[in-house]
């Protein structure tokens, strides 16, 4: 009696069915069968899944998934998994600079979708390459609506695409890793971070409860040191990250937390040895012009 397989069912059927698929199950059943792997490749199905998975695509479908250089396909397993801790060490200087980036930036609140926005940025200019790295999804001056959010419970997703060659990668860990309070404000800061290459990736989202709005929502780089990367150095980590390779796994989360917290302890610890190095000097600076006053002091008493 013969058997009945999968890829016995009709071929529109398979397609509808793959349809409903997550990125993840979609990649999966890809390798399973041949023909599983060419209705997997159908673009429609991954322009859909990538669009469902980042609503701010849509605002530049043309421009993007629309584009020959940017497959869905490629774009979605750049963008979903986190990059990994080397991916921007491995010889960042031999990787182009990107003379714009595409930002695709989505913030939900429980799963819901409640900002999405994409922004272009321009950074062949030598004030963007010299100045510090800074990109702007929302600035006070025009904060978006988000009434009746947590703080705590929003997270965020930062796709940023190099057009000209189709590759992107995603420097935000989806789930905070820090909620604080601003100093003077009072207003709550909701950080993201991704670290890359011994520097980190923060996007931050300040959130005004009583305004009910986000009024900022901003990526910045820091190095080990706590000093602003400029942008030529940024766009260097992001060229070799959205070549280098991708960390999976269900726990994505967690250890992009791991590694904010040993960045910021990294760091905390070389500001107090810094600290120490200047208490010394000054110690030493102070002893040597003792010793010199009372030289002089010596001299002129003897003399």
């Amino acid at each position: 009696m013969p058997t009945t397989t999968v890829e016995d069912l009709p071929a529109d059927v398979l397609a509808c069915a793959l349809r409903r698929l997550d990125g993840p199950s979609l990649a999966a059943a890809s390798c399973a069968t041949a023909g599983l792997r060419a209705l997997a490749a159908d673009p429609d199905t991954w322009r859909a899944l990538c669009l469902a998975q980042w609503p701010s695509l849509d605002t530049q479908q043309n421009s993007i998934l629309g584009s020959a250089s940017v497959s869905p396909q490629r774009l979605f397993a750049d963008a979903f998994p986190f990059p990994s801790d080397d991916a921007a060490t491995v010889a960042a200087a031999d990787h182009h600079l990107p003379g714009e980036l595409i930002s695709a930036v989505d913030v939900y609140h429980k799963g819901a979708p409640i900002f999405s926005r994409a922004l272009e940025t321009s950074t062949s200019s030598s004030w963007f390459l010299t100045s510090p790295f800074r990109v702007d999804a929302v600035d006070c001056k025009s904060p978006a609506p988000a009434a009746s959010i947590s703080p705590a419970e929003l997270e965020l997703s930062w796709i940023v695409v190099d057009p000209r060659s189709g590759r992107a990668v995603n420097v935000s860990s989806r789930r905070a890793v820090a909620v604080d309070r601003h100093w003077y404000t009072g207003e709550t800061l909701v950080r993201f971070a991704v670290v890359l290459g011994g520097c980190k990736f923060e996007a931050t989202v300040t959130c005004s409860e009583e305004a009910g709005c986000l009024r900022e929502i901003s990526l910045t780089v820091e190095d080990a040191d706590g000093a602003a990367a400029s942008g030529e150095c940024s766009l260097r980590l992001l060229a070799a990250a959205m070549a280098g390779p991708r960390k999976g796994g269900e726990k994505e989360g967690e250890e992009a937390k791991r590694r904010y917290d040993e960045f910021v302890r990294s760091k905390r610890g070389r500001k107090e040895s810094k600290a120490r190095r200047e208490v010394l000097v000054d110690l030493c600076c102070s002893a040597v012009s003792a010793v010199a006053v009372i030289s002089f002091i010596a001299s002129v008493v003897l003399r």
